[in-house]
């Protein structure tokens, strides 16, 4: 069976239906299901769903990796001051040894 929504639609409808937040491992569970993903592809699909769920702006991350539909959420609940992030400033001008790398260089380089 050809499945026509993508798995970060099903996790949209999967967490409309509740009233709150849920683990991932639990909505993974739900997907999976709903999906009818096979055993040997579980592992791989995984992946590519945690990927998908933090570029989707629909969802939001949460404490303890836990999921929401964003719009149920406050803009501080979900939001990050980067302002707060402390850059390391203790840049080393020292070569990096490319000894191992393919580099292209002359005609080559591009």
């Amino acid at each position: 069976m050809t499945y026509t929504q993508t798995m970060t639609d099903v996790a949209y409808t999967c967490l409309s239906k509740r009233k709150k937040e849920v683990e991932f491992a639990k909505l993974w569970t739900e997907v999976a299901k709903t999906m009818k993903i096979p055993d040997e592809k579980l592992k791989r699909k995984k992946s590519q769903f945690y990927s998908e769920l933090m570029l989707d702006t629909r969802f939001a991350s949460l404490d303890n990796n836990k999921w929401d539909l964003r719009n149920r959420r406050s803009f501080s609940e979900v939001h990050v001051n980067t302002s707060e992030i402390e850059l390391d400033d203790d840049e080393t001008d020292e070569p990096i040894d490319d000894s191992g790398l393919d580099i292209p260089s002359g005609d080559d380089a591009y």
